[in-house]
């Protein structure tokens, strides 16, 4: 006796080492871990950076645009040469009458001037636009647009993710209930094995009766075994997704279980649309798409601009010289207008082509939310089913197991009443994640 009092101390012991052991997590932990981890959650956040660097960079238009440079040379011969030839000056007695009847002279020889064999120069161009045809302006709306655009696909990227993370942890849960269900299953063939083994011993049945329990039996455990490695393989794939390592002892905390009706998440569709990340993109693109055919419009108008510019130059042996003005710019585009008037056209043929698809892609959206209501009403009817043909199956097998306790029907009759029964707890529990996963689907199309 207290022998058996250890054993039972023991296992008890096991069991809660065994249960502090494990890793608990649950589905909210999930989402967040995924959002945090998964890759393509930090690439949304990384292309979001990206444009709002660009918004950054369109901003620096309005500023001066300054440049500076400079060069130094000294060329093998000189870049100019000036030659002068000799010959006699006339005297100058200080009368200018005598200048040009002079009688003395002076003899001046000829000779050969370098220049430009060594020179540094410097500059300094600082150019603020004055008016460029609105493209700063609509540069920079265009920017703060792909911003937004970027927003937006990186919280549509994080609905994705989040979606893709229940599907696969409710996955996991029902294949979870899958093995305890096939273990309940086991143990029902493990007892009616011993059952026809005593029987058969007996002579009460035959041996064929006993080989029908053992086949059914190894079938149960090869089933088993597939169960148990779809498992770890889900449960794998469920680790990468939320970006955390493979853990053999993970247990998902929450269970399936059906809440509300259907009926109280129902939301008009022309409401939730504009609740759709993807319908403010469609506005977006349309938006867009104005903005480019008046950056275009801005190419064939005057620009305008005034400007500093500095320079220093010092050549040869001279000594050197420091320069500056203040300019202004006009540029009037005429002749582009020619080829321009057909490209802004094709900018308007855009424009309408944009317009068609938020039209288009809009629709599509309210038949995206629609197609998710009906399969969300389908799946919790199929619920309904499936739990009414359990209560049935459950009741079968009651019926059936009190008629072979009393010789009333087969081993096979009492088997395929087992079978029936944990293919209806099977299906229960598929129609059960069907219902969440609907559940989430629905809600994210509209908005939620």
């Amino acid at each position: 006796m207290k022998n058996i009092n250890l054993f039972i101390l023991v296992m008890i012991l096991l069991s809660i080492n065994y249960v502090s052991a494990q890793k608990v997590i649950t589905l909210e932990e999930s989402k967040q871990f995924a959002l945090q981890n998964n890759t393509e959650s930090k690439n949304s956040k990384l292309e979001v950076d990206a444009s709002r660097q660009i918004k950054n960079s369109a901003f620096t238009y309005y500023f001066p645009n300054i440049s500076a440079g400079g060069f130094m040379f000294e060329a093998q011969k000189s870049l100019m040469e000036m030659e002068t030839p000799g010959g006699n000056l006339p005297v100058y007695d200080g009368n200018p009458a005598n200048l040009a009847t002079a009688t003395q002279f002076a003899y001046f020889p000829g000779g050969t001037m370098e220049l430009l064999k060594k020179g540094t120069i410097g500059y300094i161009n600082v150019m603020q636009p004055i008016f460029a045809g609105g493209r700063i302006i609509n540069g920079n709306k265009l920017a703060s647009l792909g911003e937004e655009a970027s927003e937006l696909k990186g919280k549509m990227t994080q609905n994705e993710i989040l979606q893709k993370t229940e599907e696969q942890y409710w996955q996991i849960v029902s294949l979870e209930e899958k093995h305890i269900t096939i273990e309940k299953y086991e143990a029902l063939l493990n007892r009616l094995l011993i059952q026809v083994e005593d029987a058969f011993k007996s002579g009460l049945v035959m041996k064929n009766d006993l080989l029908k329990v053992k086949l059914k039996l190894s079938e149960v455990l090869l089933n088993k075994s597939k169960l148990e490695n779809g498992t770890k393989l889900a449960t794998m794939a469920f680790c990468q997704h939320i970006g955390i390592p493979y853990d053999s002892t993970l247990v998902l905390r929450d269970e399936l279980a059906i809440g509300e009706l259907p009926q109280s998440l129902l939301i008009d569709n022309t409401d939730a649309l504009k609740n759709r990340n993807e319908y403010s993109l469609l506005e977006l693109s349309v938006r867009a798409e104005e903005l480019k055919t008046n950056m275009k419009l801005g190419e064939y108008l005057p620009q305008a601009g005034i400007g500093v510019n500095g320079m220093y130059m010092k050549f040869d042996e001279g000594k050197g010289r420091t320069l500056g003005m203040v300019f202004g710019t006009v540029s009037i585009p005429i002749s582009n207008w020619w080829g321009g008037s057909h490209e802004l056209e094709e900018r308007s043929i855009k424009e309408e082509i944009a317009e068609n698809n938020f039209k288009n892609n809009s629709e599509l959206l309210v038949l995206q939310m629609e197609k998710a209501w009906q399969d969300l009403t389908d799946s919790y009817k199929q619920y309904l089913l499936s739990e009414e043909s359990k209560v049935q199956a459950e009741e079968n097998y009651k019926v059936n197991n009190d008629s072979y306790k009393n010789g009333l029907i087969t081993t096979s009759d009492l088997l395929e009443a087992q079978a029936l029964l944990q293919q209806t707890e099977d299906q229960l529990i598929d129609a059960k994640a069907n219902y969440i996963v609907k559940k989430t689907t629905y809600l994210q199309v509209t908005g939620r």
